[in-house]
């Protein structure tokens, strides 16, 4: 077979982005994550050696620039103006995936600590109340567990021990329950409303929470998906007419 060389885009594409977790780690800095650990938590699986390696790949390629922490420790990832270029690519990866690959996808897998981290990170702070707010999620199935969101307006961690701060708001649910609104398979409210996820919070707190989240950037492509997946099953399930 001939060496497709630098005279194929895609070939030359894919010596850049084809990588195994190379699209990961460009999704992770797309939606903001600039820091080594922040990067790492959010892809369970990938060792820290192999995301150096494909860090100073991106950065080779000028995909990315390192800067110095403002902290002082440490540094950080961001996209250069050819990695902010690849956002649209791995958003069709992700459509594609969803359209194409979804009887496959298995969102109930997801480990409570990954999809907290997830959630983090897709904190609205623009809709989050002055001050500082702290959510126990109580997860009660298949592992149950508890951690902690501490937002404010301008940060949000991710506490698996508690915080020392009383919480402003406790949801409990298994994580299927929570992972399938991160998602897009089920709304917030259609989740509270089967009894799947329990809210307990000063009122006006409980009705905003929704809002406090963007949830996934694929969350309105996967409910799209997901209607049409289930009114193929009734069709499929209903006598042929005669």
């Amino acid at each position: 077979m001939p060496d497709y060389g630098n005279y194929c885009p895609v070939s030359m594409a894919s010596e850049v982005v084809a990588d195994r977790w190379t699209p990961l780690i460009i999704r992770e800095l797309v939606l903001g994550n600039t820091r080594f650990n922040d990067i790492a938590r959010a892809m369970p699986g990938i060792s820290r050696s192999l995301l150096v390696q494909r860090l100073r790949h991106l950065e080779k390629r000028g995909v990315l620039e390192t800067w110095p922490s403002p902290t002082g420790r440490g540094s950080e990832y961001h996209l250069t103006p050819a990695g902010r270029d690849l956002e649209r690519v791995i958003d069709s990866l992700g459509r594609w995936a969803i359209e194409w690959l979804f009887e496959e996808m298995r969102p109930h897998d997801v480990a409570p600590t990954t999809l907290m981290w997830w959630m983090h990170r897709r904190v609205d702070h623009g809709r989050l109340p002055p001050g500082r707010t702290v959510v126990e999620f109580r997860h009660t199935a298949p592992d149950p567990t508890t951690i902690w969101l501490v937002m404010t307006p301008t940060e949000a961690s991710v506490c698996l021990q508690h915080p020392g701060f009383d919480a402003d708001v406790a949801v409990a649910g298994s994580t299927p329950a929570l992972a399938d609104v991160f998602q897009g398979y089920c709304t917030w409210a259609e989740a509270v409303d089967a009894g799947r996820i329990t809210v307990d919070g000063a009122p006006r707190l409980v009705r905003a929470l929704p809002r406090w989240f963007l949830w996934s950037p694929w969350a309105d492509v996967t409910r799209e998906r997901s209607q049409r997946s289930a009114t193929a099953l009734v069709a499929a399930d209903e006598p042929a007419a005669h």
